[in-house]
């Protein structure tokens, strides 16, 4: 039994996806403050929170999903319904450092790590993209809707690949971003949901004019 489904898959941890807003495992970076943009691309860094879903034949369970990304850190967080981490997945200075199960593992790829350790195959190096509604230059974007946004792709140079679809769409932080995705591969599936998401940037460089206060309610339109 993998680490991961381990901890997490107990009557009551167990919940299903929701739109319900989950409570902050974790406070934003001092040096960093909420903005508004007018695309994803502009937000060199971010912080968000929702849910993930995975299924699998044999195995099915769900956990809020907390966030933060920058230009030189990355911070993944799982936590149970009642603010329990579970997993802690934080790179910085090209280290990983995984903490799961009451134990503390190392490696320079956050992927492998993550998929060695806990047994499950989650795009940790590609979900900031996916997240935010962007792909990189290796996925093949198989359609677009009327307004651009990619509707699905899949990743032909990963063996098997991973087909991902963008199923629902919302404005946050003034740009769109995905609301509801989903990632196929093989018999795993994933379902992740973005119930908040903030562009963030550095206080020192950003005019008092475009930040906005923190305690500001983010109100998400759906498209």
């Amino acid at each position: 039994m993998n680490n991961l489904s381990y901890i997490t898959k107990t009557p009551l941890l167990l919940v299903i996806l929701s739109l319900s807003l989950l409570s902050a495992c974790t406070t934003t970076a001092t040096n960093l403050v909420p903005i508004q943009v007018d695309k994803v691309s502009q937000a060199h860094a971010w912080e968000m929170r929702g849910k993930l879903a995975v299924k699998t034949p044999k195995d099915s369970f769900s956990t809020n999903l907390y966030w933060l990304h920058t230009q030189t850190k990355s911070e993944l967080k799982l936590t149970t319904m009642l603010g329990t981490t579970v997993l802690s997945l934080i790179t910085e200075h090209g280290m990983t450092r995984l903490e799961v199960d009451g134990k503390t593992y190392e490696h320079h790829d956050a992927q492998q790590l993550l998929t060695k350790v806990t047994g499950w195959s989650i795009p940790v190096n590609a979900l900031p993209l996916w997240i935010t509604g962007q792909v990189s230059p290796d996925d093949e974007v198989s359609s677009f809707d009327e307004k651009n946004r990619p509707v699905s792709l899949f990743t032909p140079l990963e063996s098997p690949p991973w087909q991902v679809e963008f199923l629902k769409w919302q404005h946050q932080s003034g740009a769109q971003i995905p609301r509801l995705l989903q990632l196929k591969r093989v018999d795993l599936r994933l379902k992740i949901q973005v119930n908040e998401w903030q562009a963030l940037a550095d206080s020192d460089r950003v005019p008092t004019t475009n930040k906005i206060k923190k305690n500001t309610p983010i109100n998400a339109s759906t498209r």
